[in-house]
């Protein structure tokens, strides 16, 4: 038997990236996808090392470097030096960061119910149970 799970997975990532970034636009969110994955930790956890960064959004330092230095330049986040460590630099959101969050969010939620439309309830517990599993066995290989 053929299995064709990792070209799906492929496929639906590169089609969920652009459905997505097209609603942030239609939202008034000018962000990419890159950047909302950063937000998206930043909000949950503000004053992050770029190495905590890289770790909890499984984007590599020198993508989140350059990600970053977009997101400094459009005001979205700031970075400075670590005091208690001079190699570390911490990224922080901005005031204006902080106001993208309910937009973000609401544009998250519609791209989840379109993710799941024809799933049920099961279905989709069951679906992420599976998932997950593949993600902890590819973070287990690295």
């Amino acid at each position: 038997m053929e299995t064709r799970g990792g070209f799906y997975i492929t496929q639906i990532k590169q089609l969920q990236d652009r459905i997505f970034e097209r609603l942030l636009l239609e939202s008034g969110l000018e962000i990419s996808g890159g950047q909302g994955r950063i937000l998206f930790i930043l909000w949950k956890t503000d004053h992050l090392t770029i190495s905590e960064i890289s770790e909890k959004t499984s984007l590599a330092k020198n993508t989140i470097s350059v990600v970053i230095d977009g997101m400094v330049n459009k005001g979205i986040v700031a970075r400075e030096i670590n005091p208690r460590n001079r190699r570390q630099t911490i990224v922080s959101l901005t005031n204006y960061a902080k106001s993208l969050k309910g937009k973000y969010e609401a544009v998250s939620e519609r791209m989840n119910v379109l993710f799941y439309q024809g799933f049920s309830e099961d279905e989709q517990k069951q679906f992420e149970q599976y998932l997950t599993r593949i993600l902890h066995t590819l973070i287990e290989n690295l």
